[in-house]
């Protein structure tokens, strides 16, 4: 696995495939006119400096709308963990720490075939 980060990673169309192709990452589709979006930052900026075992990362889906398309993200904020390279968990609307700490350690304790195929 690699090193997790200690800080939310801003992902974009050239850093996203390689950024979500090993480990756990918890990503954010997100837009900067979402004001639920910008509820969950400080929320996932804490995780991301006590989660050892995943990442935590966030696009942009009015600056990358194609990222958003191949993930399926209809509604903002939607949160999808990524478990190498394929989705295993999606939420939609603002989480609390608690709700994505606890989806996060489902998919950290699932078998890696447990995530869904890739889109």
């Amino acid at each position: 696995m690699t090193e997790p980060w200690t800080a939310v990673a801003v992902l974009t169309e050239e850093t996203f495939d390689a950024a979500i192709a090993d480990g756990t990452v918890l990503v954010d589709f997100w837009a900067a006119w979402c004001g639920p979006c910008h509820a969950l930052t400080p929320v996932l900026s804490e995780l991301a400096g006590e989660v050892a075992d995943a990442r935590i990362a966030k696009v942009d889906v009015a600056d990358f709308p194609k990222i958003g398309e191949r993930f399926g993200v209809t509604s903002l904020p939607t949160l999808i963990v990524v478990r190498d390279g394929k989705p295993a968990k999606k939420m939609f609307g603002a989480k609390n720490k608690r709700q994505l700490t606890r989806a996060l350690d489902a998919v950290l304790s699932a078998p890696p075939e447990a995530g869904t195929a890739a889109p």
